[in-house]
């Protein structure tokens, strides 16, 4: 995740083992949960993919081809988004021999993986030096993925970030940055060609405590009443109207038919000011999620479902930033939920 986001403006309050109860009834549509691997402490991955069918999570975002987390999800079927480095952007859009050995590699020899989507790239920024890897990047994996007759099963794309807005107030006057729009041009004639989503990360976390006069209850799906009018749309939680503004932002971009994908989203329980960043939010944030996904489009599309993943399975002890980086497990290492599970 990146912690430069936008500057944006159900109170259903679960226990979290009724959380995870609700990821049992819907994850098979909407909802799926990040397996970050950047720790020294966690369990094997055979073990994780095991929790994943206790806690009947149908859908897992990985952000490398780990071998033993794909060995280990051989004949399950969890839907996997699989991650291509960033690091290895430049490579793999340099020659299509690269890409094609990549998907040999991490998608042909586990055929009885239920590859979903590939995601070129993380949050890369579009002004940086890997911008321009991006999209060629892309369309190798595309001839690769094609190639081996798996085009209409495995959608490629990348994710970005909520930084590329200009505007975000209210929801139906997003636009992107003038800067980025080539960069994300280029993105959107390709998703459009290849019917693929766009892959976007979303934290209210993040635009909350950057702007404290945001009503912590918007950012939290717990404000009981709608506290953003935009004509006759009304908001009631600030990931809808973070969501609906990256739609705005791709209609005026001429890209109104592409789908949004939230390849991202958590709330940290620890590592913050002790105030926002605590177990109960983290808690009421993420099974309020689960709720509002399950429930409800946003006000811009009520009738297209939501696809989210959850940030993230484990908390990771490697990451780098600020302490609040390494608190977004639903989980500890050891397997224990992060909060009390009340499966009443």
């Amino acid at each position: 995740m990146t912690k430069s986001k936008s500057p944006f403006m159900l109170s259903i309050m679960l226990p979290f083992g009724i959380l995870l109860a609700t990821i049992t009834t819907i994850t098979g549509t909407k909802i799926g949960v990040c397996y970050g691997t950047l720790g020294n402490d966690l369990p094997s991955a055979q073990e994780v993919v095991s929790m994943y069918n206790q806690y009947r999570i149908q859908k897992m975002r990985l952000y490398a081809p780990d071998q033993g987390a794909l060995q280990a999800l051989r004949g399950s079927n969890i839907e996997l988004m699989l991650g291509i480095e960033n690091e290895r952007l430049k490579d793999i859009s340099s020659s299509q021999d690269n890409a094609n050995s990549w998907v040999e590699s991490n998608v042909v020899n586990y055929g009885n993986v239920n590859f979903k989507y590939i995601v070129v790239g993380n949050e890369i920024d579009p002004t940086g030096p890997q911008a321009s890897y991006v999209v060629p990047a892309m369309e190798n994996i595309q001839k690769a993925i094609a190639s081996e007759g798996l085009a209409s099963k495995i959608k490629v794309t990348t994710a970005t970030y909520t930084a590329i807005l200009k505007e975000s107030y209210p929801p139906s006057k997003g636009s992107f940055v003038n800067e980025h729009v080539p960069f994300l041009n280029s993105i959107i004639a390709f998703l459009a060609r290849n019917q693929s989503p766009l892959l976007v990360n979303v934290y209210p976390y993040f635009t909350y405590i950057q702007n404290r006069q945001i009503n912590i209850e918007y950012a939290l799906f717990t404000s009981p009443v709608a506290e953003v009018h935009d004509g006759q749309l009304e908001y009631q939680n600030l990931f809808d109207a973070t969501v609906d503004a990256l739609y705005s932002a791709l209609e005026r971009a001429g890209a109104g038919s592409l789908t949004i994908v939230v390849s991202e989203s958590g709330w940290p329980s620890a590592g913050g000011d002790g105030e926002v960043t605590t177990k109960e939010n983290a808690r009421i944030y993420n099974s309020n999620l689960i709720n509002h996904v399950k429930a409800t489009g946003t006000p811009k599309k009520p009738g297209t479902p939501i696809e989210a993943y959850i940030f993230a399975m484990f908390n990771e002890n490697q990451k780098t930033g600020p302490e609040t980086e390494r608190h977004f497990g639903l989980f500890y290492p050891n397997k224990e939920p992060k909060y009390p599970i009340d499966f009443n």
